[in-house]
């Protein structure tokens, strides 16, 4: 860390400063290390110290399940939102049509580009929640289906 030569009465010491934590130091003098106390307020340096604690083996026994659905399955009742932010150029879908999965529902104009917006579920639109003309932001409710 730091490196220092003392000379104290006509005596020579090598001092090297190992580390300092708090306010103890601990330094290495003509190659004997000590740990010695620092009285005065030391200003923090710009790399931090780090500090790693042990790792901790689970003990649980359950084997693991999956939390998502398998993209093949069918999908219950949900929400159709918007993937990003743009203006509604069109909606395909009324309420009480029986859409199913992969059918463009509603275009969305993003980035000066038409995007279509496809079901990922079969069902029954329940409520179209935007109209032409609206703009909406990314995670928008869109469609609710079920």
């Amino acid at each position: 860390m730091n490196n220092f030569c003392f000379k104290i009465e006509d005596k020579q010491y090598d001092v090297d400063i190992l580390g300092i934590a708090d306010n103890i130091a601990k330094v290495s003098v003509n190659g004997e290390t000590y740990e010695v106390e620092v009285n005065q307020q030391l200003k923090t340096t710009k790399t931090p110290t780090l500090k790693i604690e042990p790792a901790v083996i689970p003990t649980d026994s359950s084997p693991s399940t999956a939390r998502t659905a398998n993209p093949s399955d069918p999908k219950g009742t949900g929400m159709i939102k918007s993937p990003l932010p743009g203006k509604v150029l069109d909606i395909f879908v009324k309420q009480g049509d029986q859409i199913s999965r992969g059918q463009t529902v509603i275009c969305l104009e993003a980035m000066k580009m038409e995007n279509n917006i496809i079901s990922d579920r079969d069902g029954v639109v329940v409520a179209i929640h935007t109209q032409k003309g609206d703009t909406v932001l990314e995670g928008h409710k869109l469609i609710e289906v079920s």
